[in-house]
């Protein structure tokens, strides 16, 4: 018998008992995805849905740099503590914080002459992101920065080298795009030895908006100082009677210090819409203590249940890229309430929250297309939440409107239709509970007749809103008519019969605009004569007025989710609908649009970069031929979405374009919200688990799926063959399981739908 040496005998046991570390999902997170080029993220640290996103400052006054940070910047101004999540317009950047080694420089500078302010060189060599947490060193000040969030309240750790002038400066003047929005009002107080409250007024995007922040330093004040315009507030002058507090438009805050080599000075922050006091109740509330890695851990921890929600498999790019896509989806709406229930309304009153948590930032243009139908199918209670507070919007709104483009108790009215109106339809309809449902009616139903937003009354009477009355007449017709269909579909379910005949008649408006002699939607004018001249390409005006909402023609003459059997009847059939496609994706790039700076992802006259084109592939399905569908579905997943800081091809619009991406690698895709059913396309991952709302799962697996192997050979539902490429919701959540055969040809799979009703 051979005896084995006792250690190795006993390393050998202990190897046969180890289980492999546990995969923590948000390490597959990269934040840096779409910082560089038009995604407009941001790196820095959010809990889910959080109030706060601490994150750096790269630019503040050019208008495409939405989110603070474009990853090409060589300078950074330092770290705000709000952030929006890829607009394309920029605001927020409230209150920043600026460490600083030597004689304290109070104005930032320019990126020409960043010596002359606190900007800072850095390298990306030293910097570092992930899911609720930031790293970066300062070139300048040699401090090195870290931050990370909770919901309401996050914290910095500041590493300074050994300085007897050392220093945090918070510019409470500072916000993005800063040429174009302005603070116009702002309070500093200086509550004790390390603790600092403050607030400004700042009228941007969103045209009056107060935010209120606490901050708490580990190590009591050195020295304490505001400034007010560039001057000391000093102690009996005429117009301040304390130095610890001051009001004005242009005010400073310098904490000064001496410190040691390798000393870090830690940051509290909070804000609050209501108060100081609250936000002061916020940070006490979620961080109590100094562990800056225990919040960085539960902040991890967060993220990590956050993105369980799918479970997938595949290479590790490709769990970065999703991942990513998923934390991205959940970094908006945000939290919009204070940890005592109070909120600022859209009246401008405070408010309490009665059995639901107030969100705020809804991009509904946007995230209605996919990101609320993802919320809907796993996040059912935040989905609730969000639909409260558009109703509380809509109580407190002078003209009972529901949101449009709501942002921090503001509404921005930007973008075109009444898109609460199929986020509400679209959880009622698929059974998320928690909102009042004859509220929630009235507030569409209201929302839709409203006789004073962008001409909706002549549209009702005319069936088309004239170019000759309004900008973007096309768009407005064809949302307006898409919109109404969700009325009219949740007045059927209710039993309200004139009310569905009602909307059901305006949806079908899309009619009006489509000109059979170019065989695309065009511009009418209150006479019903068609908008001339006409050129489909042009993104431009002409004579002043555009008829469509950034697109054109072209793109926009796909937007008819709600009856693409209908529009697929007036192109003359499926192959000549199906034919058109396919026109639609070989056009070479028109001249005129080469300009359009934030609208990229292009493939033909296919903008995958803006959300008008986000259905269109999946529209291959309605006409029997989903094979081309996997085609171009595999061509935007490949070339438009990945790892890099690069890797968006347009805005991210508050995860929109991120949630696209989330459906289509499950294999399906919501074209028409208001509907029960999704759009087959082609799976993009092997193996897919959804842990559903309802608590039951529900798993996608594609068989052979591969490079090659793209296309549908047959699906089945829980066993059951399905040949229609429409996957009804009630299947989806029963729980169980879709099985996808996958092939490198197309065969006859979904050549003969039957469009659901």
């Amino acid at each position: 018998m051979v005896k084995l040496p006792f250690f190795i005998l006993t390393l050998f046991l202990l190897a046969l008992g180890q289980s492999p570390a546990a995969e923590r999902l948000s390490d597959y997170v990269r934040p840096f995805v779409g910082t560089e080029g038009e995604g407009n993220t941001y790196p820095g640290p959010s809990a889910p849905f959080g109030m706060v996103q601490l994150s750096p400052d790269t630019d503040k006054e050019i208008w495409e740099t939405a989110s603070g940070y474009e990853y090409s910047d060589p300078t950074i101004f330092g770290f705000s503590l709000t952030h929006l999540t890829g607009t394309g317009i920029p605001d927020l950047g409230d209150f920043l914080f600026v460490p600083q080694i030597g004689e304290a420089k109070l104005m930032s500078g320019t990126k020409g002459q960043p010596e002359s302010g606190y900007l800072s060189g850095y390298s990306h060599n030293d910097e570092m992101a992930a899911a609720g947490y930031y790293k970066v060193k300062l070139q300048k000040p040699g401090v090195t920065v870290e931050l990370t969030a909770g919901e309401r309240a996050g914290m910095m750790r500041m590493t300074f080298p050994a300085s007897d002038k050392a220093s945090v400066l918070v510019d409470l003047e500072h916000v993005l795009s800063g040429k174009k929005w302005k603070v116009v009002w702002s309070h500093l107080r200086i509550e004790d030895n390390a603790t600092v409250t403050g607030y400004h007024m700042v009228t941007g995007w969103a045209k009056e908006r107060p935010l209120y922040f606490a901050a708490r330093f580990s190590r009591p004040f050195d020295k304490a100082e505001i400034f007010s315009e560039g001057k000391p507030v000093i102690y009996d002058t005429y117009r301040f009677r304390s130095a610890k507090e001051a009001m004005g438009p242009s005010l400073r805050f310098l904490a000064s210090y001496q410190t040691k080599e390798q000393e870090p000075i830690l940051i509290k922050v909070a804000v609050s819409a209501v108060s100081a006091q609250n936000a002061l109740k916020n940070l006490e509330a979620e961080i109590p203590g100094w562990d800056f890695d225990g919040l960085r851990e539960s902040t991890r921890a967060r993220w990590d249940r956050e993105l369980a929600r799918i479970k997938i498999e595949g290479s590790q790019e490709e769990k970065e890229t999703f991942y990513t896509s998923l934390y991205h989806t959940f970094l908006a709406p945000n939290l919009y309430e204070d940890v005592t229930g109070e909120y600022l309304g859209f009246d401008h009153n405070t408010h309490k929250a009665q059995n639901f948590t107030n969100y705020t930032v809804f991009s509904l243009w946007d995230t209605y297309r996919a990101t609320h139908p993802l919320f809907a199918l796993i996040q059912a209670r935040r989905d609730a939440d969000m639909i409260n507070s558009m109703l509380a919007h809509y109580d407190q709104s002078v003209e009972h409107m529901l949101p449009i483009w709501s942002l921090e108790a503001n509404e921005t009215w930007c973008m075109v239709g009444y898109h609460a109106v199929p986020v509400i339809v679209d959880a009622f309809l698929k059974g998320v509970k928690g909102f009042d449902i004859s509220h929630a009616y009235e507030a569409i139903r209201t929302t839709a007749m409203n006789p004073h937003y962008d001409s909706v009354a002549t549209y009702a009477k005319l069936g088309w809103v004239p170019f000759d009355k309004e900008n973007e007449s096309v768009s407005k017709t064809l949302e307006y008519a898409y919109d109404d269909f969700c009325v009219a579909q949740m007045a059927r379910a209710l039993g309200k019969k004139e009310d569905a005949a009602y909307f059901s008649k305006r949806a079908d408006s899309y009619k009006n605009l489509f000109d059979p002699s170019v065989g695309l939607m065009r511009g009418k004018d209150s006479f019903g004569q068609w908008h001339s001249p006409f050129n489909p390409h042009s993104y431009d005006e002409t004579a002043g007025v555009n008829d469509f909402t950034e697109g054109t023609s072209w793109q926009y003459s796909w937007y008819v989710p709600q009856d693409v059997p209908g529009l697929i009847s007036l192109m003359g059939g499926k192959e000549a609908f199906a034919q058109k496609l396919d026109q639609l994706f070989t056009f070479k790039e028109a001249d005129q649009n080469k300009g359009v700076s934030d609208i990229q992802g292009r493939i033909g006259e296919y903008w995958h970069g803006n959300e008008p084109s986000h259905h269109v592939i999946y529209l291959y399905s309605y006409a029997g031929q989903p094979w081309k569908a996997a085609e171009r579905l595999r061509e935007v997943v490949t070339t438009q979405y990945g790892n890099k800081p690069n890797s968006l091809s347009g805005n991210d619009d508050c995860g929109q374009t991120s949630a696209w991406y989330i459906f289509t690698c499950l294999g399906f895709y919501p074209v028409c919200p208001g509907s029960d059913y999704y759009v087959i396309g082609a799976p993009q991952l092997p193996k897919a688990v959804l842990q559903l709302s309802n608590g039951k799962t529900f798993t996608m697996t594609a068989n052979h799926l591969s490079e090659a192997n793209k296309y549908v050979q047959s699906v089945q539902v829980n066993g059951k063959s399905l040949d229609n490429p429409f996957l009804r919701f009630g299947e989806l959540t029963k729980g169980g399981t879709v099985v996808f055969e996958m092939g490198p040809k197309p065969g006859s799979w979904g050549a003969n739908p039957q469009i659901p009703k």
